[in-house]
């Protein structure tokens, strides 16, 4: 968050996402770990593998904000670009 803002990026931190089923909406919000200049959604995780969860979990902040682009960081790889997955919604 802190290399962002350095850069001049405007970056929310556990962004609140409101979720509703079938019109009805439920209790607790979710959790964006970054939301960068209201269009990117990061979501940081710190785990040794990879695991397609977290890209469905992006998609799903993605879908209810109605942005198009995410990114899961995993700091747990050796490599932090290792760790970089890029997620869209509806490209």
């Amino acid at each position: 968050m802190y290399e962002l803002e350095l850069r001049g990026l405007p970056v929310e931190r556990q962004k609140a996402v409101p979720i509703s089923y079938k019109g009805r909406r439920l209790a607790t919000d979710l959790r964006v770990d970054l939301l960068v200049a209201d269009c990117v959604v990061i979501e940081c995780k710190a785990v040794n593998g990879n695991n397609p969860v977290f890209e469905a979990q992006t998609l799903t902040y993605l879908r209810l904000l109605g942005l198009r682009l995410g990114l899961v960081i995993n700091f747990g790889q050796r490599l932090v670009k290792d760790g970089i997955t890029r997620v869209v919604n509806g490209l």
